[in-house]
């Protein structure tokens, strides 16, 4: 067994609980958790290109906000209750998946590991669970959806009517079925964070840039040199039908604008053009749910951009449970602030269907590409198992909303009306 197969068993042979240090794949031995990914990025990144996966915007209260809201709530525990056969296993929008999460979109991951686009899209085909391309990846997104046919996309909806249907006639020829529609950008963001490390978007190259990239030989010659060589320089090429601007110049502007003139007619529009599955990426108020629902969504994502949009929204973990209330049927996702799988859990016994993660696999696949990025799946997945066995079921789609509880003092009859394990009434969140 390789490394890249062996991070895929967390569990060994249908193991369940504690690993050894013999199952992890040797490169990656000091790194146990998603959080440990990021020490470890760090320092293999030039600043600037750190500093733009990980910050936020402003003071970053959004950012460690949506994280923090899983600290409120904890996990009630069953016991005795049989859970051998325990797996991660899950139906999404007509599809299996081995588990209940997938990656988030993310712009620009070439630049951190090399073709790191095709190592999340691969990892995640093999691990059977979704990747989203970003539609501001430095891959086309042909190649992506070639190393994974199951992938979605994420649109950031271009500003002109002609322009949008080349775009989705690209998309439909690469053969893509899911489009996810991300609407919580309709202008910029503050992200002072960028001016204080040195990023720019295309990068403009000075003394600063140069010294950052000389200091991180692994990032110069195994990402960024080995990019140039194979591939050429860097464009963003999937925010509209044609290639854009390079990632590094000193004159050209990125296109990005234009949007902030849509509205849910904007939506109907497109939903009139497209056959495929269409999610809506960003909500965080219940009556947006209905809004996209009544517009034709198929599904929901309930995100603050990863805090890296509006400094002040709120956490989505906090509105999950009144966004799932409003979309009724409608499959409602969560993205924003996970990084374990009591996390994950979480967000799934408050109602969420799926969730997705994004800043660890961008790491993962900074430092180990295709194999970090399996071993950090791996990581997820085992968390998640190992946690829906420890409160006491076998599916996710058995998680009791009951055992999802605020932190702190519950009232003496929180659970009085709960008669028969995972059939009770749900009285902590009525």
């Amino acid at each position: 067994m390789n490394e890249a197969t062996s991070a895929t068993t967390p569990l060994g042979q249908g193991r369940i609980g504690r690993r050894s240090r013999a199952s992890i794949p040797r490169k990656f031995r000091s790194i146990l958790s998603l959080n440990d990914f990021e020490p470890a990025a760090r320092r293999r990144l030039p600043r600037p290109l750190f500093g733009y996966v990980s910050g936020g915007v402003e003071e970053e209260n959004a950012m460690h906000g949506a994280a923090a809201a899983y600290r409120d709530y904890v996990l009630v525990p069953r016991y005795f209750a049989g859970v051998a056969g325990v797996t991660a296993d899950i139906s999404l929008l007509g599809e299996h998946w081995t588990a209940p999460f997938g990656i988030a979109p993310m712009g620009l991951c070439a630049l951190n590991g090399y073709r790191a686009d095709l190592a999340m899209a691969r990892a995640a085909h093999d691990a059977g669970v979704p990747m989203v391309i970003s539609g501001s990846s430095l891959i086309p997104l042909e190649r992506t959806a070639e190393a994974n046919p199951r992938a979605w996309f994420q649109i950031y909806l271009p500003p002109s009517p002609d322009k949008l249907a080349a775009l989705l006639d690209r998309v439909r020829a690469a053969g893509i079925t899911t489009l996810v529609v991300t609407v919580d950008s309709p202008v910029g963001s503050n992200r002072e964070n960028n001016m204080k490390t040195g990023f720019s978007s295309p990068l403009r190259p000075n003394l600063r840039l140069a010294w950052d990239g000389v200091t991180r030989p692994r990032w110069l010659f195994g990402t960024f040199l080995k990019t140039l060589m194979t591939d050429g320089m860097p464009h963003f090429e999937n925010l509209y039908a044609y290639r854009g601007v390079p990632i590094v110049s000193r004159s050209a502007q990125r296109e990005f604008g234009g949007r902030a003139h849509f509205t849910w007619e904007t939506f109907r529009d497109l939903r009139k053009t497209w056959q495929g599955h269409l999610i809506v990426k960003g909500i965080l108020h219940p009556g947006d749910a209905r809004l996209a629902i009544d517009a034709g969504a198929d599904g929901l994502i309930v995100s603050n951009h990863g805090g890296r949009q509006l400094d002040a929204a709120v956490a989505p973990l906090h509105m999950l449970p009144m966004v799932v209330e409003a979309a009724k049927d409608v499959p409602v996702m969560l993205d924003s602030g996970i990084r374990r799988g009591t996390d994950a859990v979480k967000a799934l016994g408050l109602g969420a269907r799926f969730v997705f993660v994004g800043r660890p696999f961008n790491y993962a696949a900074a430092i180990g590409e295709e194999a970090g990025v399996a071993y950090a799946l791996s990581i997820l997945k085992g968390e998640i198992i190992r946690t829906l066995a420890q409160i006491g079921v076998t599916r996710v789609d058995d998680i009791d909303p009951a055992q999802v509880v605020p932190r702190g003092v519950l009232p003496r009859n929180a659970f009085a009306q709960d008669s028969e394990r995972g059939h009770g009434d749900d009285p902590i969140h009525q």
